[in-house]
């Protein structure tokens, strides 16, 4: 069904399959190579933009490893990612906690640890910024309408109308903060680049009011993540997202444009991972069905949640795969008591007839959110294990 060389090259899967030949089934395996050619990727596209890498999409300490040493910054969820980065000894000024649901004490740990920058949504938060991490910098991120068109949008749970983003940024000179800047994503894969044209216009309506009505002069806009990974679905390629949200930026700002962060997760570490899972078996649910039921030894509690609703649809291949193979129709379901647990139901994938147990499927670009993005030991099997080469 998919070309193993349109997302992996002959060179690279060698180096992959000599990898993990001894590696016990389900694992990810990480090509660091690739999460360095997508950063240098991303930094010559936006070469004024500094990187915020998004920890959670991909929180391997050799991913982070790597990535501090070429100088990015980090976007961090939790106090836990905080724990983790700190280990490389990251100058918190490289540092902004960009989760906008957090407990009071947390904030003031990261404020402890010397983060100064912070995200927020909601008056309550933006309070309790104020109390534990005074005089920071404060970011307010905006709603962005995009469901239709990313795989995975992140709009409803967070962000706000930008009218009250510009009472939260009033609110918090007030409260003896620093109105720093305005944030927004526009959802994870997004195929549609106008939608960074949306976001734009509604950051510049309100730099433009804020500075004229109450005299607060923002500095900053954090365009979040959003950029592709290689899954099924075609997006297109960075270079034409880069020239066009530049030109957005350069019509509604002109000579004047403010500081501009990005925090990429997928688009960096996406295309880096493969999954290997297991046949355990096939099976059919009557004697005339169409599709067969193939279940695999990993699943939506243990890697690949973001199946849920068949929303990421990843490539896959098999050790049977070849030109005269012949192929079906299957449902991929993962090895759980849970009826929930089936990947690919309505999609129709096709995998070779003669698939049976003890055959591998591979799952590429599972670099991102696949990791840690699982259950612990949900019905007794251990946690997915990850590897990086």
């Amino acid at each position: 069904m998919f070309n193993r060389n349109d997302y992996v090259s002959d060179k690279e899967w060698q180096r992959f399959l000599d990898f993990t030949k001894d590696l016990e089934t389900p694992n990810i395996a990480i090509n660091l190579n690739k999460v360095k050619s997508n950063f240098i990727k991303l930094k010559n596209s936006f070469p004024y933009a500094r990187i915020f890498y998004a920890i959670k999409a991909n929180p391997g300490e050799p991913v982070l490893q790597m990535l501090a040493d070429m100088g990015s910054c980090f976007d961090i969820a939790s106090r836990y990612e905080l724990d983790l980065i700190n280990k490389f000894n990251i100058s918190p000024d490289r540092l902004s906690y960009g989760n906008t649901i957090k407990k009071a004490k947390d904030i003031k740990y990261f404020y402890d640890k010397g983060v100064r920058m912070f995200a927020t949504d909601s008056k309550d938060d933006l309070k309790n910024i104020a109390e534990n991490a005074p005089g920071s910098r404060i970011y307010v991120r905006i709603l962005v309408e995009n469901s239709v068109t990313a795989d995975w949008p992140l709009s409803r749970k967070f962000g706000c109308h930008p009218d009250m983003a510009y009472d939260l940024l009033v609110l918090a000179k007030k409260l003896g903060l620093t109105p720093y800047g305005i944030s927004f994503h526009v959802g994870s894969q997004q195929r549609d680049i106008g939608q960074w044209n949306d976001a734009i216009a509604k950051v510049k309506y309100l730099f433009t009011s804020l500075e004229e009505e109450e005299g607060i002069k923002l500095s900053m806009i954090n365009m979040g993540g959003g950029f592709p990974a290689s899954y099924v679905d075609p997006t297109n390629d960075l270079s034409e997202y880069a020239s066009e949200i530049s030109r957005y930026i350069q019509e509604d700002f002109g000579d004047n444009i403010p500081e501009i962060i990005l925090e990429p997760g997928r688009s960096l570490v996406g295309d880096s991972g493969i999954l290997t899972s297991e046949v355990i078996l096939t099976s059919r649910k009557n004697n005339t069905a169409l599709a067969r039921w193939v279940y695999v030894d990993t699943g939506k509690f243990n890697g690949l949640i973001e199946t849920l609703d068949e929303s990421i649809k990843y490539p896959i291949i098999t050790n049977k795969d070849s030109p005269t193979e012949k192929e079906g129709i299957v449902i991929i379901a993962g090895p759980t008591c849970d009826s929930m647990d089936i990947m690919y139901e309505t999609a129709q994938y096709k995998l070779p007839v003669s698939l049976k147990a003890g055959d591998r499927i591979y799952w590429l670009s599972t670099g991102a959110y696949t990791s840690t993005y699982a259950s612990v030991a949900f019905n007794g099997f251990p946690p997915i294990k990850t590897y990086y080469y």
